[in-house]
């Protein structure tokens, strides 16, 4: 291992903390080097006022820290897997994903104990399509409205009694010590979170072989698994990180289990199914789980939420 390690990471409060704990687990797996977060602002969170699916394009919260790492700026990347687009830069791979977290989201409010305690027109803050389509078809009289910003500031707003609920995912509450805040989990067939959710993605130069066996302490195998199904799914629907699509898998004794889901940003067409396969062939499952849902309608969805005719 070298000396010393440069991490690229965004700079809030999420992130750093993210990144930190990865510079704590190098630094006591070896003594003998020391790691330095570098902070690179991104374009997401540049843009703070206009939705994020309005902002366009896939790789908002990466792209930056990627061209960092590409001009060899930084060593690696720490990212949260769910703002990891379905496709890298050629000379990049996600070479270590480490033990997830809980991969739900949270159901928070003041007030309320559950989204079904909510009242009949409830105003209920989200930044993610793919949690609006999934609330809309759960209570289709919600008035859900977009909720930028960190955690802090999602969090600031609620308790302002600007909403009576939000949703956020619960490892980041977790990872910030503020699981308390969390009045509720969705399971995941009430609410099936983001391709990745809660499971961090060590990113690095794919020449940088000395480096990946350095870290490979921290991978965890059946995270990976997991994870690699549900990236699959969302490469083969072409999707980004803000498109109306969930997918979890769940891996047990060789076998990994895929629910991936494709909906209306409405919430009034929610396809979702499921499949099993070996652990071995996890790309090639969530591969064919995606072609089962374009089949069924996946494809018109994603076309109308594209702008596509």
């Amino acid at each position: 291992m070298r000396k010393h390690i440069k991490i690229g990471t965004r700079g809030s409060l999420l992130a750093t903390t993210q990144s930190t704990w990865v510079k704590n687990q190098i630094e006591a797996q070896h003594p003998d080097v020391t790691v330095k977060l570098v902070r690179i602002v991104t374009k997401g969170d540049k843009i703070l006022d206009v939705p994020l699916a309005k902002v366009g394009g896939k790789g908002l919260f990466v792209k930056e820290i990627e061209e960092a790492l590409l001009r060899r700026d930084v060593d690696l990347a720490v990212h949260s897997m769910k703002d990891v687009p379905s496709e890298l830069p050629e000379e990049l791979h996600l070479g270590i994903i480490p033990l997830r977290e809980n991969p739900h989201d949270a159901f928070i409010s003041n007030n309320y104990a559950s989204l079904n305690e909510l009242p009949y027109g409830a105003t209920v803050g989200t930044s993610s399509l793919r949690r609006r389509a999934q609330l809309a078809a759960l209570r289709p009289d919600l008035d859900i409205v977009d909720l930028r910003g960190n955690l802090d500031t999602r969090l600031r707003k609620l308790d302002e009694g600007q909403f009576e609920a939000i949703i956020l995912a619960a490892a980041g509450l977790n990872r910030l010590g503020m699981s308390s805040r969390a009045t509720g989990y969705f399971t995941a067939k009430e609410m099936l979170p983001a391709v990745g959710q809660g499971a961090l993605g060590i990113e690095l130069r794919k020449d940088d072989a000395e480096l990946l066996d350095g870290l490979s302490f921290l991978n965890d195998e059946n995270t990976t698994i997991a994870v690699t199904a549900e990236r699959s799914f969302l490469f083969r629907l072409e999707g980004g990180c803000q498109v109306p699509i969930g997918a979890f898998a769940e891996v047990e004794n060789g076998t990994v289990e895929l629910t991936g889901l494709v909906a209306s940003i409405d919430g009034k067409t929610v396809l979702k199914e499921s499949m099993q396969g070996p652990s071995v062939e996890a790309w090639e499952l969530g591969t064919s789980l995606a072609d089962k849902l374009l089949d069924q309608g996946g494809r018109e969805i994603l076309k109308e939420v594209y702008g596509q005719e």
